[in-house]
């Protein structure tokens, strides 16, 4: 019992986290149904069964069973994944450059799992290192690689407020 409570409140608390990111960026939709497939019964049932309470339970899936059947259902719904979009033709992988409000939600979304995960040993610097360490950036588009590097990279050296301003406007500009 208390592997769910303990999944539902980090759930619950890093959707409010999320929420409350988006907003700053001027993502009321994105920020008020984040991640609403986390409680759909292939994600919340395996979330609960693998909680940990400081790592996501897909990475305990993953080291159980080789691939984390939560991870499948949630980034082919979620298009705040880079993962969703990734394509094929010709047999090719294609990564297609994220759109700017899913990149933006993308970002809140980093900074959150990095708070929720990390507690007090979270820093501005946290969701850079994560993406240069635990990233695998080369299936990503390149641009959007560039683009997360940036603002994370500006988070690190300025601080939220500087970095959700920026942030904000390069949603605007790319509507």
């Amino acid at each position: 019992m208390n592997k769910f409570f303990g999944h539902l409140k980090t759930v619950i608390c890093h959707r409010r986290l999320v929420r409350k990111l988006c907003f700053k960026c001027g993502l009321v939709w994105q920020g008020l149904t984040h991640d609403l497939s986390k409680f759909s019964p292939v994600e919340f049932w395996r979330g609960v069964k693998h909680f940990q309470g400081n790592r996501s339970p897909q990475v305990k899936e993953r080291e159980l069973f080789g691939y984390s059947s939560a991870w499948l259902h949630h980034k082919g719904r979620n298009k705040h994944h880079y993962e969703y979009w990734t394509d094929f033709a010709d047999g090719k992988k294609v990564y297609v450059e994220m759109p700017a409000k899913y990149f933006a939600e993308m970002v809140c979304d980093r900074i959150a799992a990095g708070k929720i995960y990390k507690k007090k040993a979270y820093t501005d610097a946290s969701p850079l290192a994560y993406l240069e360490n635990q990233t695998d950036v080369s299936a990503m588009n390149e641009k959007t690689a560039e683009n997360l590097r940036y603002f994370l990279t500006l988070l690190k050296d300025k601080g939220e407020k500087v970095m959700f301003k920026e942030l904000k406007q390069f949603v605007k500009d790319n509507k």
